[in-house]
């Protein structure tokens, strides 16, 4: 047994019964020896075998368990992988170093993300892993924590621009030695020769093309020949450099030898050798300019921040500095025009700000005191003064971007499966190659007689009738290999999902990961919070009703004439939700004062979830809230009955209020359906999705709004409370519906983390919420209709993509075995289909979730 012994830190342990909990949970996982979990200084020591048990097995099982092992994530860029396969090299080596929990590298966004034990892990033995592996990280100071500062941005940003630059100087390097070669490809290849002269020093242009090739080849070529070694030698893999290795080397090192005159009669591929590294190249350079385009919605985002701030001191002067010397309680003035520099809260002034860049919504907001605004959007004309809430990484522009690239790191289950065919796919490829040179060297008239295509070989290669059944064979063996591309696989599902997920992002819809966005698709059932999600959730009190005293006490007891009047009711209900955060106890007080009530203090105030409140007013005993509160406090509630449904009728929500155990009356609010709700659930249930409503409210007024939006009743559930609304889901799902649960995210935190995909409905600023896969920036749900709609525009281009470089190879291969291609053009169309991939997927970008879905079909 390989052992290893590794600290973790545990935060949220309380006493010494929780180590012992986070210890058991360690030690039940196969492959664990021993863990020595201590409360007194909040982690400890495991003992495990990394062949049986993974760092991120292990932190699993201790999040399992209810507690929060300690770690840090940072990403760096890596430029020069050049398949999915070196991407799949780069986990393993980051993995094996110890301390690192997980590791995701993605070859369309060049970033390998990581998360790993800070305790345990010098981040420069990640570094240095990747070196080992063959490949160059970007050495960056990602900041405390590797947060995503600007100085790591920058280089990452430089790292690409100077890949793409080196990319076009090859490329054109390769292509101004390459052009006259163009005229031996149509002479020898096309025309079958005699068109150019016949000798120059001894053979037939012979050495002019060994001239031109050599330093294509050796400049071209060296990188994928450096590359081969390491993959093969150091990482004892086949990656994409493989493939044009033996393709490139095969066609030069035949033509030196033929050129030497060791194989008499042999012909040159001086030509095919350099044009296939060009072409090849040439297809880096584009792959790499694709790649960068496909980012720039990010790094417009990021380019969007202000540079510095105007802050008002407290004495009144106003100094400019630098964004990042903000801190949280700094007061800032923010006049037209401008952008507001971080997070905040309006202290003074009323002006509208464009939030387009954050939510998505073209129409300016209007803002006054009080209300929150967003680092990054623009005032539109009046003078702001706002206090910083949130600044750096804490501000709602950081976290958009730092949960989209996210996003891109975590792929689809769609992509596993052809990173499980890259896997196999270079060395199919190889043993594909070479069986097919064995067999058309062995048996080429009764292989040729059989395919009966020898016409055609004459034309776009020559048969083994004209240039020799050797050559013939190499031919073969350097077109099938040349062929094949991986990267045209590996590119086509990150290269679509980083392209839905900005797009995403820029219409206020923001997916946790590529797998997220995969799941939006397959919803078949959309679950809608009532309060806040469907209605605004700003409750306004409609009515004060005093129930009958003679009904109500009917033995002139505690609650006689004419004590009893709205005012008192009203007084006694204020005054007991005074110590309530709630949206219907916030009503009652606010509608009280309003009607210059004098609302007074509470004692002993108890909230009862999902029921309402008791409080003592004035030494009096007061209940306001559904029937089961008083019920279950013994009140009679049947003298309210008749009030109660006549207001829930109305849509309204209605509470009891009970004085000294017995009915005073009835308060209701009202709380106003959203706009977009009605048009949401139509859209939903055109496309086939049910459409349900939970809520805690009672059972007419859930109806009632339910009715407005157009949810049929039997999809309402009423009076479920808070800690209810997950089984709620759960029962929903138990017949294989996939739900997709939509709520604020705090209540309903339990329900979006029971569902299929949990949506929490936000406002700009609140954009990290942990139980939700989707976030949506603005309160408003028919961008619940965007996200499903940006999910099947995704998919849809990740199919495509799939196809070409499915069907690509599916049908090229086979041809480049038959002896049907040349070499030189196997390489021209494996270069295009990576850059058609990523062509496809950068198209998306004009899209629109606005538009109807069924333009990408399902």
């Amino acid at each position: 047994m390989t052992e290893r012994r590794i600290h973790v830190d545990v935060s949220g342990m309380t006493c010494a019964n929780c180590a012992s909990t986070v210890a058991d949970a360690v030690t039940a996982l196969d492959g664990v020896r021993d863990a020595d979990v201590n409360f007194a200084t909040d982690g400890g020591t495991v003992e495990y075998d990394p062949e049986v048990v993974s760092l991120g097995e292990i932190y699993a099982a201790i999040e399992d368990a209810g507690y929060d092992p300690v770690d840090d994530d940072r990403t760096m860029t890596v430029t020069d992988m050049s398949c999915a396969n070196c991407a799949t090299t780069i986990e393993d080596a980051v993995g094996d170093v110890p301390g690192v929990v997980s590791v995701d590298a993605n070859y369309a966004t060049d970033e390998v993300s990581v998360r790993y034990n800070p305790a345990e892990v010098d981040f420069e033995a990640v570094y240095d892993a990747i070196e080992d592996a063959g490949y160059s990280p970007v050495r960056e100071d990602g900041g405390e924590g590797g947060e995503d500062t600007e100085d790591s941005r920058s280089a990452a940003d430089a790292a690409r621009e100077a890949e793409t630059r080196h990319q076009r100087n090859l490329t054109l390097f390769g292509a101004l030695l390459s052009a006259p070669l163009l005229f031996f490809v149509v002479e020898t290849h096309l025309l079958g020769g005699g068109v150019l002269p016949e000798t120059v020093f001894g053979a037939r242009f012979g050495w002019v093309e060994f001239l031109l090739a050599t330093p294509v080849y050796a400049v071209l070529g060296r990188e994928f020949l450096e590359n081969s070694y390491k993959a093969l030698v150091k990482n004892r893999t086949a990656n994409m450099d493989v493939l044009i290795a033996l393709g490139s080397t095969t066609a030069y090192v035949y033509s030196v030898v033929a050129l030497l005159g060791i194989l008499p009669e042999a012909g040159l591929y001086f030509d095919t050798a350099a044009l296939i590294l060009v072409f090849i190249t040439l297809g880096n350079y584009l792959e790499a300019r694709s790649k960068s385009q496909a980012s720039d919605a990010l790094r417009k985002l990021l380019e969007m921040e202000a540079d510095t701030a105007t802050v008002v001191r407290e004495d009144g002067t106003e100094e400019e500095i630098p964004l990042s010397e903000v801190e949280v309680g700094d007061r800032m003035k923010v006049r037209p025009g401008e952008k507001i520099p971080t997070d905040g809260v309006v202290v003074e002034g009323e002006s509208a700000v464009d939030e387009s860049m954050v939510t998505g919504e073209s129409v300016p907001v209007s803002k006054e005191p009080g209300d929150e605004v967003v680092g990054s959007t623009v005032n539109e004309n009046g003078v702001l003064v706002v206090e910083a809430t949130k600044v750096g990484e804490d501000t709602a522009i950081q976290q958009i971007v730092q949960t989209v690239k996210e996003a891109q790191s975590r792929q689809p289950e769609i992509q596993n499966v052809a990173d499980r065919i890259s896997a196999y796919f270079v060395p199919a490829v190889i043993l594909n190659a070479v069986f097919w040179a064995v067999v058309w060297y062995a048996f080429p008239e009764a292989l040729a007689n059989f395919i009966g295509a020898l016409p055609l070989w004459g034309v776009v290669v020559g048969g083994p009738a004209a240039v020799g059944v050797f050559e013939f064979s190499v031919v073969v063996f350097a077109s099938a290999v040349l062929i094949a591309c991986p990267c045209a696989l590996g590119l086509a599902t990150p290269a679509a999902t980083m392209v839905g997920t900005s797009i995403g992002a820029q219409n206020g819809v923001l997916f946790k990961g590529g797998d997220v966005l995969e799941r939006v698709r397959d919803v078949d059932t959309v679950v809608f919070d009532k309060t806040g999600t469907l209605t605004t959730g700003e409750m306004e009190l409609t009515d004060v009703v005093v129930v009958d005293d003679e009904r109500a006490a009917p033995d002139g007891g505690a609650l006689a004439a004419p004590e009893v009047d709205e005012s008192f009711v009203l007084r006694m209900a204020a005054a007991a939700e005074s110590g309530s955060e709630h949206p219907l106890g916030r009503a009652i007080v606010d509608g009280a004062r309003e009607r210059g009530v004098d609302v007074g203090d509470a004692e002993e105030f108890e909230n009862v979830p999902g029921q309402g409140v008791k409080a003592t007013v004035d030494g009096r005993e007061v209940l306001v809230g559904n029937r089961k509160l008083l019920e279950d406090a013994g009140v009679d509630v049947a003298p309210a009955e008749s009030e109660m449904e006549r207001l829930e009728r109305e849509g309204k929500t209605a509470m009891l209020v009970a004085v000294d155990g017995r009915v005073a009356g009835v308060v209701a609010d009202a709380d106003t359906v959203k706009e977009s709700s009605a048009r949401a659930v139509a859209d939903l249930r055109e496309r086939g999705v049910d459409v349900h409503v939970i809520t805690g409210d009672n059972e007419r007024t859930a109806r009632a709004v339910a009715e407005q939006v157009g949810v049929d009743p039997e999809n309402v559930r009423a009076g479920v409370l808070p800690d209810e609304k997950a089984d709620a889901v759960e029962d929903i799902q138990a017949d294989g519906t996939q739900a997709m649960m939509v709520g604020d995210g705090v209540n309903d935190a339990p329900a979006l983390a029971t569902a299929y995909v949990g949506v929490a409905i936000g406002s700009g600023t609140d954009v990290a919420i942990e139980a939700a896969d989707v976030t949506l920036m603005r309160d408003d749900p028919y961008d619940v209709v965007k996200a499903i709609r940006v999910s099947e525009g995704t998919l849809s281009k990740i199919k495509q993509n799939l196809f070409w470089a499915l069907g690509y190879n599916t049908a090229m291969i086979p041809l480049a075995s038959l002896g049907l291609l040349q070499p030189v053009l196997a390489a021209a169309a494996m270069a295009v289909s990576s850059v058609s991939v990523l062509t496809n997927s950068l198209l998306f970008r004009r899209y629109s979730p606005d538009e109807d879905y069924r333009l990408f079909g399902r």
